[in-house]
């Protein structure tokens, strides 16, 4: 029988609309993963997902957000180890707090949604955006090997 065990890196993304504006809080990521991108970050031992994303928004923005609405999930498989990194998707229009403009992940800014194309943005960050744009959750589901240099994109649903 083969082992089904798998090792899974849990992480969020987030989000955050003014229901006023219209404009969408962004991030341009200074450390890992860099480029502009929207607020989140890992799921912590004994975590749900939907209480890390309460989390990361706060550590990372200072905002207090609340009624996430779940957008979809991008599960990326490394063909080479079968490690496997899944990005549960977030939205919200209720935030209240004040915004920090800088924290150790890099600046954060409020921007159009149109805009974002334009921007330098995060590794495959304009493939999670289309999850964010749905009215249902969806599921990208990506292949990556080193060995042979290549990287596959599949909207599942």
């Amino acid at each position: 029988m083969a082992n089904r065990q798998l090792s899974a890196e849990l992480t969020n993304m987030i989000m955050i609309q003014d229901p006023c504006t219209q404009k969408v809080l962004l991030q341009k990521r200074e450390l890992s993963w860099a480029g502009v991108a929207f607020p989140g970050g890992h799921v912590e031992k004994g975590e749900s997902f939907y209480c890390s994303a309460l989390r990361e928004v706060k550590e990372e923005t200072g905002l207090i957000v609340s009624q996430l609405k779940f957008c979809g999930v991008v599960h990326w498989c490394n063909l080479d180890t079968n490690e496997r990194y899944l990005v549960f998707l977030y939205k919200t229009t209720h935030f209240a707090g004040e915004l920090l403009e800088h924290t150790e992940e890099g600046p954060n800014f409020w921007a159009s949604i149109e805009d974002i194309p334009t921007m330098e943005c995060s590794p495959h960050f304009l493939n999670y955006l289309s999850l964010f744009q749905k009215e249902q959750p969806g599921e990208f589901f990506a292949t990556e090997s080193e060995k042979e240099g290549k990287i596959q994109f599949i909207e599942v649903f």
